[in-house]
């Protein structure tokens, strides 16, 4: 008999091995938190009027646009796709809302809102009927969207012409100097993580990332999902768009929102998002669209010349990713 074999009663003490993956699940769930305050430390360090002066705002500010994209698209990485056209959704909505507004009052927020929405799911239903790649999907839709949004904006800007003053607490307010619109964006945030935490919809959606396979097997309708996915991700989009016209007042091709796709899903991996689907957490999802309105800021703070910001932008990214991103030890990494 091995002497050395567990009896009934004795604790068997962790391997190291065991206390390692133990250790780097506990670093994994908060390294999204520790990479947004090393940031902003250095931020802080080089700039210490940076938080009594007006810099949460502006970090909010930023962050408020690139958050919202970034739920949106964690949901459809989740279920293993991705969505490219998320942010020309947005500008496309920015534009309803704005042509709506002075007519529509409030009803023009559903319309923009619901329009974006049912764009996303269009995507979803394509993808889950067609078996069309989602990338190569929505990258055609982003184009499509771009050539729409230049049509009806006569590729002008698009200003709201009335009640505007409808959207104005959004920024115009502030919490622990913090605009409205951010404390919004972190409310729907927590609404996500709800969903995916407690709901059979979030668990299936996490099923489907995982091992769509199986989930099939278990009897998820994974079309259903993926098509749940898409539409949510087109309703963060709208709510994008309602934020541009809050803080601009205006809608344009290549004005705000026009540039959010690469934020938009950097800030989804740098929140612990695998790419490969099955794992997301909105409220980490938080940290890493601060992380990502931050990379520019400390930039500029710590005297970076705007040549080389796009540099230091990829290596942080390329950093926090490779310190935030859930692994197995038997897993393979794509």
């Amino acid at each position: 008999m091995n002497s050395s074999a567990p009896t009934a009663g004795t604790s068997v003490s962790e391997s190291p091995r065991q206390r390692r993956v133990s250790g780097l699940g506990i670093w994994q769930s908060i390294g999204p938190v520790v990479v947004c305050l090393a940031l902003l430390a250095v931020v802080v360090i080089s700039n210490p009027a940076f938080l009594t002066g007006g810099g949460p705002g502006i970090l909010a500010l930023q962050g408020t646009f690139i958050l919202l994209v970034a739920l949106g698209q964690a949901t459809v990485l989740n279920v293993g796709s991705i969505d490219l056209s998320n942010a020309a959704m947005a500008v496309l909505s920015a534009m309803v809302l704005a042509m709506t507004l002075g007519d529509l009052g409030p009803i023009a927020l559903v319309i923009s809102v619901g329009l974006a929405t049912l764009i996303g799911a269009v995507n979803g239903l394509l993808i889950a009927y067609t078996q069309v790649p989602s990338f190569a999907l929505t990258l055609g839709t982003l184009g499509i969207l771009q050539a729409a949004s230049l049509v009806i904006s006569d590729a002008t800007t698009v200003y709201v012409k009335g009640s505007s003053d409808i959207l104005m607490p959004l920024f115009g307010n502030f919490f622990l100097k913090m605009p409205w619109a951010f404390w919004l964006a972190v409310l729907l945030a927590i609404v996500m993580w709800l969903l995916f935490k407690f709901t059979r919809t979030g668990e299936a959606m996490t099923a489907v990332g995982l091992n769509e396979t199986g989930a099939i097997f278990a009897g998820i309708g994974n079309r259903q999902v993926k098509v749940m996915a898409f539409a949510i991700s087109g309703f963060f989009a709208g709510m994008a768009g309602v934020m541009i016209i809050a803080q601009g007042g205006a809608a344009s091709s290549f004005g705000l929102g026009s540039d959010l796709l690469l934020p938009g899903i950097a800030a989804a991996i740098v929140g612990g998002t695998a790419i490969t689907g099955g794992v997301t957490n909105p409220l980490l999802v938080i940290f890493g669209s601060l992380t990502v309105a931050l990379i520019p800021i400390a930039s500029a703070v710590v005297g970076v010349p705007a040549t080389a910001q796009s540099l230091v932008y990829g290596l942080v990214i390329i950093v926090a990713v490779a310190l935030t991103m859930q692994r197995q030890s038997n897993a393979i990494v794509k």
